[in-house]
């Protein structure tokens, strides 16, 4: 498996080998060895885990979780293909308002890692797109908010020939302008980042 970072800092995307045959294929889109090496520690203690299926056009997101306590994701596209985007949103982060997207197919069958307090969205480019998350938090609707996937300031990756499917909370989410007040509220990425070094277990 390869791994390399995103330019989000400590989002990364890890693309598995894959065996085919007669019979089909064979892969493995998280495996711990590479993940602890690329990342710096083992992956989060799982809480929950989404799947989701979509047409041809369906954006989700951009959505976040209010830290604390935040959600970290390892998603994966299970069938179809989608353009998977994350967003760094975190107050005091070197890259923050920066965006990184990843084509997720049946080809090279990548997944990313998107750490706790970033901004995540995907663009479902076939029919019946099916993608599969690891939720480090279970859900609590009170936590979850949402931005403005089309927001200009954003500039985020929609395809050309897509016209966005949007749910009514994601039309009508804010812009990352009229966050800030709830962003500058939660914890700094530095307190993020220290935070993730003493979880770190010894060597």
């Amino acid at each position: 498996m390869r791994a390399r970072a995103l330019a989000v800092e400590g989002a990364l995307v890890f693309t598995p080998r894959v065996f085919p045959d007669d019979r089909g294929l064979f892969l493995s889109p998280f495996q711990e060895a590479a993940f602890t090496e690329a990342h710096g520690g083992p992956l989060f203690p799982v809480a929950q885990s989404n799947h989701s299926l979509s047409r041809r056009g369906v954006v989700r997101g951009l959505h976040f979780t209010v830290t604390p306590p935040g959600t970290a994701k390892y998603v994966h596209c299970a069938r179809g293909a989608a353009l998977d985007i994350v967003v760094d949103i975190r107050v005091g982060s070197p890259t923050f308002g920066r965006w990184d997207a990843v084509l997720m197919d049946q080809r090279d069958h990548r997944a990313a890692y998107l750490p706790v307090g970033v901004g995540h969205a995907f663009v479902a480019l076939e029919d019946d797109t099916v993608m599969s998350y690891l939720l480090s938090e279970s859900y609590v609707p009170e936590n979850e908010l949402a931005l403005s996937v089309l927001d200009p300031a954003l500039g985020l990756p929609v395809p050309r020939g897509i016209e966005p499917v949007l749910s009514e909370r994601d039309r009508t989410a804010v812009t990352l302008a009229e966050a800030r007040r709830v962003l500058r509220q939660q914890p700094s990425h530095a307190s993020h980042a220290a935070r993730r070094r003493t979880e770190r277990p010894l060597p």
